[in-house]
């Protein structure tokens, strides 16, 4: 979304290059090696610089001394899913059921120490009640059982597809104030279960890059982000646009590593 504009307000080409695996440590642990010339940029996710320092024993990289933070990007709520022919139409239902009888009801994820695994353990502290996690390894099979209803709930940032396609039914949004994709489903806070629980994406260079390089690619992408095809787009797949300065976005950063010690020990997830 951002390469074609960013080629233009630069006047270089902006390549992708996806490397995946590990949630995004496998991508991560290769910027860091690049020279911090400006001319690689990582797509900073609170998966790889929030989450893996308490997931990996031997991270290859440290998510503050290592990285020069540029911008805020996007955050995407999570949106807890139940099949449509879930009984539940409401989170204080869920709640009730799931109250009424402990360890009974399910709640699936991509695996392990992922996001939807921390917004299930998080959603059982703050509502009081006990669910039993059913990890899978990604997100794809996670969400065909739960669409079957072999699982009874996820809390999730991707469904908005199959919601609209009438595969699963809307609950509540684990954010601040509602999505505009989903203007009746509830917040938490609004379902009586405050709860915040979203992935967030930025913009970011290696440690000790030059200072006017920040500066620029600052300027060009909170630039970007107000364009309204950018907006629409973010829009459309459940986002909110943040934006703002670089200073914000290392200490946006900084507090989000502290929330997630705290919620990666709470889940139980072990360090590898």
């Amino acid at each position: 979304m951002l390469a074609q504009p960013l080629s233009q307000a630069l006047g270089v080409p902006v390549y992708v290059e996806n490397k995946a695996g590990a949630g995004g440590v496998v991508g991560t642990r290769q910027f860091v090696k690049e020279k911090p010339d400006g001319h690689t940029i990582l797509l900073a996710t609170s998966s790889s610089n929030a989450v893996a320092p308490y997931l990996y024993a031997k991270l290859g990289y440290d998510p503050v001394k290592d990285f020069t933070p540029v911008v805020s990007l996007c955050e995407i709520p999570n949106v807890m899913v139940v099949p449509t022919k879930s009984p539940w139409n409401s989170l204080s239902e869920v709640v009730a059921a799931a109250k009424k009888e402990p360890g009974v009801y399910t709640y699936g994820s991509a695996g392990i120490g992922g996001s939807q695994h921390l917004a299930g353990a998080q959603f059982k502290t703050a509502a009081g009640i006990d669910l039993r996690h059913v990890p899978y390894k990604g997100s794809g099979p996670a969400a065909s059982d739960l669409i079957a209803g072999h699982i009874d709930m996820m809390i999730d940032t991707g469904s908005l597809g199959s919601i609209r396609g009438g595969l699963l039914k809307p609950l509540a949004v684990a954010y601040g104030k509602r999505l505009p994709a989903l203007p009746n489903v509830p917040t938490f806070k609004e379902a009586g279960t405050p709860m915040i629980a979203s992935a967030w994406y930025g913009l970011m260079l290696p440690a000790h890059a030059p200072a006017d390089v920040v500066a620029r690619l600052n300027t060009e992408a909170n630039k970007i982000l107000h364009q309204p095809d950018i907006q629409s787009r973010l829009t459309e797949m459940g986002a909110f646009e943040l934006g703002g300065s670089a200073q914000e976005f290392g200490r946006f950063v900084l507090s989000e590593l502290m929330r997630y010690e705290v919620l990666v020990r709470d889940s139980g997830a072990p360090k590898e």
